[in-house]
């Protein structure tokens, strides 16, 4: 399961951002290994609480082994699309100080050749963050239409090439099946016209076939109405967010939230007077260069804070 030396990717920023009261309740919506929930833990006090989300069993029994002394701490092994729920069980409705959401793939996920998620580490075709269900890469990329694989690659990967990449992947895979990352990742690369400079040729195919099978962008849009839903007045919601498909569906999220309604022209109401509940909190934080030069993976990383009003 690997020691406990994950670099949390802006973890100052975030701990600032979320303006940590000592006896607060707080959640850190994707445990990872616990770098930013490590953080958070350290700033509470013994009535404070930190309830960690994580969908991926490996996450979830490091979180147990890593913490098993730790009282203020509870784990759930779910998505975070489905945090409203687990925190209406737990009768914290309205009652949470903080939530931390680091979205995309973990390090360790990314590190483990056995995932799938390396187009740099040989290893078997799976790529799902949570191994005790659902389809992997190696299964759908067996079946897939060579049409819906076209749109899985543009819609999820912004990948220009994706009708050659698809169609390369297909007549591949109609001869023979196509098991192991490496291999893949050489069919794309292969099908590529032209490549970009500092980028892998594969990048885009891998992070679009991971974001399709895993459902993140869906799970994202459940996930911030879910987080917004369950905070305390003037609570806040930080989300890091790692490439621009997320991070287009946090930014609109947020400025939606905290914008007045536009009115119908002639209501005796101005929209002035509207109260809005939310507002955006500063603007997006990148990483700063000294971060950079230990944590490369932090060069895309955006931090985005709304924060409760009323």
């Amino acid at each position: 399961m690997g020691e406990f030396n994950h670099q949390a990717v802006l973890l100052d920023e975030a701990l600032v951002s979320l303006n940590i009261r000592a006896s607060g309740v707080y959640i850190d919506a994707t445990f990872g290994r616990g770098g930013h929930s490590q953080a958070i833990l350290q700033q509470l006090d013994e009535a404070g609480r930190l309830i960690a989300f994580d969908q991926d069993p490996e996450a979830v029994a490091f979180a147990r082994q890593q913490f098993s002394d730790e009282s203020r701490l509870i784990i759930e092994h779910c998505n975070f699309s489905q945090l409203a729920g687990v925190i209406a069980q737990h009768d914290l409705v309205g009652k949470i100080d903080g939530v931390l959401m680091d979205l995309g793939v973990s390090s360790p996920q990314l590190d483990d050749a056995g995932r799938g998620f390396s187009f740099l580490r040989s290893g078997p075709l799976d790529m799902r963050m949570d191994t005790s269900q659902g389809e992997t890469a190696r299964q759908w990329l067996a079946r897939v239409k060579l049409v819906d694989l076209i749109n899985v690659l543009k819609r999820y990967g912004e990948e220009k090439f994706a009708r050659r990449i698809a169609t390369a992947i297909v007549e591949t895979r109609d001869e023979r099946e196509i098991t192991e990352t490496v291999d893949l990742a050489e069919i794309i690369s292969n099908a590529m016209p032209v490549k970009e400079k500092h980028k892998h040729p594969a990048t885009r195919s891998f992070q679009a076939i991971r974001i399709y099978l895993n459902e993140e962008l869906q799970a994202i849009e459940q996930g911030l109405k879910g987080a917004v839903s369950v905070l305390a007045q003037d609570a806040r919601l930080s989300v890091i967010s790692f490439h621009s498909l997320e991070d287009r569906i946090v930014k609109r999220f947020m400025r939606d939230i905290s914008s007045r309604p536009k009115l119908p022209a002639g209501l005796p109401v101005m929209e002035a007077d509207i109260e809005v509940p939310y507002r955006l909190v500063g603007k997006p934080v990148i990483a700063s260069a000294e971060e950079l030069k230990v944590n490369p993976r932090a060069r895309s990383a955006r931090l985005r804070v709304l924060e409760r009003t009323i």
